[in-house]
């Protein structure tokens, strides 16, 4: 009797625009690795921190084509990922500056992260970050990610009910139960990028 097929472990990268300990954007990333460890099986998100990058600045490459410790350690982590899950704050009605600085640092020399899967969630004002994602998703085409087009998470952070807490952990079973179905997405438009290698 054949073993039944096991589905290969996905390593989702999740990458937080917000350096805020309490960022809401944070917290749907938080929230997503325990869906990930509660209910699906086959994908472990790890958080890749973005704090220690120094501010983009080609003079702090090496001769050789190398970088600074903290950014050699962070395009290792988006290397060996499987994916992406962006937790994408709004500044300014475009991409949060930390974000944007860890996104060009991975792409320098050899692009890390190319013709890899990525989804997004973000949480914020009206729009609940629905900027910030639309130019994430622009930033992605130069640097070849493939975003999942559904479904979409923009979170209403300051409208009632209460989505967080005061530690920016979310609290609202219905947005817990939107971001799974953005994970399974994620997951099985990998597990089809991956087939198609």
């Amino acid at each position: 009797m054949e073993a039944a097929a096991v589905k290969p472990i996905l390593r989702v990268a999740a990458v937080c625009g917000s350096l805020r300990k309490a960022s809401y954007n944070r917290g749907l990333l938080r929230a997503a690795a325990e869906v990930c460890e509660e209910s699906i099986p086959g994908l472990r998100l790890e958080h890749v921190g973005i704090s220690d990058l120094p501010l983009l600045n080609t003079d702090l490459e090496t001769a050789d084509g190398g970088f600074p410790p903290a950014v050699e350690a962070f395009r290792d982590q988006i290397r060996s990922a499987d994916c992406f899950l962006f937790g994408s704050p709004e500044h300014n009605y475009s991409i949060a500056t930390p974000l944007k600085n860890a996104l060009d640092w991975a792409s320098r020399g050899k692009n890390c992260w190319a013709d890899k899967p990525a989804a997004i969630v973000s949480a914020g004002g009206g729009f609940g970050g629905g900027r910030s994602q639309y130019h994430l998703r622009q930033v992605g085409v130069f640097l070849d990610l493939h975003f999942i087009n559904k479904p979409e998470l923009f979170v209403q952070a300051f409208q009632q009910p209460p989505k967080f807490d005061s530690d920016g952990n979310l609290i609202d079973a219905d947005i817990r139960e939107r971001i799974k179905q953005v994970l399974l997405s994620l997951q099985a438009f990998t597990l089809r990028v991956q087939k198609k290698d």
